[in-house]
């Protein structure tokens, strides 16, 4: 048994004696996560399964379903952990990034770990590290050393069912070293052109890397070329395909500020009949949301939990469950009088969403949308900028405390290059958009802070939504 796994057996003494070896153990795992960030983002699976291997395999104790894509995939992943945890089943669900702090990452039964988890699987996989020969000169991504981290926890946490969402891509992403009972893959767009490549083929490509032989697949609604590569690796693979709007649908019936309600059909499934469910409820806002969360009930249905649960209920299952998803940064209310919302939007697809959204649910009857936007440098500024500019009042550009970001005024002079020249307007910091936004907003306003997770979660920490020792830890991988 391993010293983590000893400290969760409920060994009072060696758990109290592995706190007391110093206050310096616990600054020392955080400064150690810290560091990881400088090997900067390493696609390939090698790392990963030797930090496994050495720790036992712990991947190979639940089951588990994969998910991929570029947009939906945290809302989908989170969707489907609590169907699942609905059904009475012990579930993990490992996400990315985080907003606020680092335990948001890894969940059990919908509850973040804790600090104290948290150290001591960082100090479990550090010491393999340093004992196991064979990984004597390992470097592993802060993203490879904390998906082994959730691993592990799920296993001493006696996890019966994992939902994985992949770093980015999926073919070399970190998470891509289980064999799941699903494997489910939401919209595909073009982002992380400089790892997964420049057309929306290539990119497809890398994510059709988590279709296992023979494992089936469920896929969102996809663009034609990416559903050509989706459907040839699947056919190589022998793996059972299941499409948004031909085997499996979402029909919006009512779409407000605090959720989406739909119905779900089921045309073709894993079993006979196939069950379809009416007035189903996401209280994530936004009409995307009825396509991340029939995704989930399908995958759920692929999975065939409930061919081990006497009594299963799929109907009251899949309700409840999705009724009680809940996943922050998107379209998430943070603040009132002016309203405040924050969205990690951060590619054109994920924009034009949010600004479909806040058209149609939040803008309406003359209402002025405050618009503060930080984009990291990277990433594809003008499609950005071109779906939701037009919608504000007025926009502040700002820049999160992070490396990659793009200047203020280098944001201000691309919107003005897209031919938007008035009520544009800067701010250095986070803090002071913000302070600029609450100045501008009328009570009945709508401020929306949007453009990337880091400025979503930096936004939420000073408007006071709680901070944390691990809120540095931004890296999405």
């Amino acid at each position: 048994m391993s010293p983590a796994e000893r400290a969760r057996s409920g060994d009072g003494p060696q758990r109290e004696t592995r706190w007391q070896r110093g206050g310096a153990d616990y600054r020392e795992a955080l400064d150690y996560l810290y560091s990881l960030q400088k090997h900067g983002i390493k696609l390939g699976l090698e790392n990963t399964r030797g930090l496994l291997a050495a720790l036992g395999n712990p991947e190979r104790a639940f089951r588990c379903i994969h998910v991929a894509g570029t947009n939906g995939k945290g809302s989908t992943s989170a969707d489907i952990a609590s169907i699942l945890g609905a059904a009475g089943k012990r579930t993990g669900l490992f996400t990315s990034p985080h907003l606020l702090n680092f335990t948001e990452r890894i969940k059990i039964d919908g509850e973040e770990i804790t600090g104290e988890e948290t150290v001591r699987l960082a100090l479990e996989v550090k010491e393999v590290i340093g004992k196991a020969e064979a990984l004597r000169d390992l470097k592993p991504t802060f993203f490879e050393f904390v998906t082994a981290m959730a691993l592990l926890e799920f296993r001493l946490r006696g996890v019966e069912w994992a939902v994985l969402e992949t770093g980015m891509g999926g073919r070399l992403d970190s998470t891509n070293v289980v064999v799941p009972e699903v494997s489910v893959i939401t919209p595909v767009g073009i982002d992380h052109r400089e790892f997964l490549g420049q057309t929306l083929g290539e990119i497809a490509f890398e994510k059709a890397g988590i279709i296992k032989p023979g494992v089936p697949v469920v896929l969102g609604p996809q663009k034609e070329d990416a559903l050509g590569v989706f459907e040839e690796t699947a056919g190589k693979n022998s793996s059972s395909l299941y499409l948004y709007g031909r085997d499996y649908t979402a029909s919006i019936m009512e779409s407000t500020a605090a959720g989406v309600t739909f119905d779900y059909t089921c045309t073709t499934g894993p079993g006979e009949p196939c069950l379809s469910h009416s007035g189903l409820f996401s209280p994530l806002a936004g009409d995307y949301q009825a396509a991340n969360a029939a995704a989930a009930v399908m995958a759920v249905q692929v999975s065939g939990v409930g061919k081990d649960i006497q009594g299963f209920d799929e109907d009251l299952f899949v309700r409840e469950g999705l009724k009680r998803a809940a996943l922050p940064g998107r379209l998430e209310l943070v603040g009132c009088g002016p309203e405040i919302r924050l969205d990690g939007a951060h590619n054109p697809e994920a924009a034009r969403a949010l600004a479909g959204a806040l058209s149609g649910l939040f803008l309406a009857g003359g209402r002025r949308l405050v618009l503060v936007l930080g984009i990291m440098g990277d990433k594809d500024m003008d499609g950005i900028m071109g779906a939701l500019l037009p919608l504000a009042w007025k926009t502040i550009f700002t820049a999160p405390a992070y490396g990659r970001a793009a200047r203020p005024a280098d944001l201000k002079d691309r919107a003005r290059a897209l031919g938007f020249h008035k009520t544009l307007f800067t701010a250095s910091t986070v803090a002071r958009a913000i302070a600029k936004a609450k100045g501008f907003a009328r009570p009945e306003d709508l401020i929306v802070i949007t453009g990337s997770f880091y400025t979503a979660g930096e936004a939420k920490m000073v408007l006071g939504r709680a901070g944390g020792e691990f809120s540095r830890l931004r890296e999405t991988l």
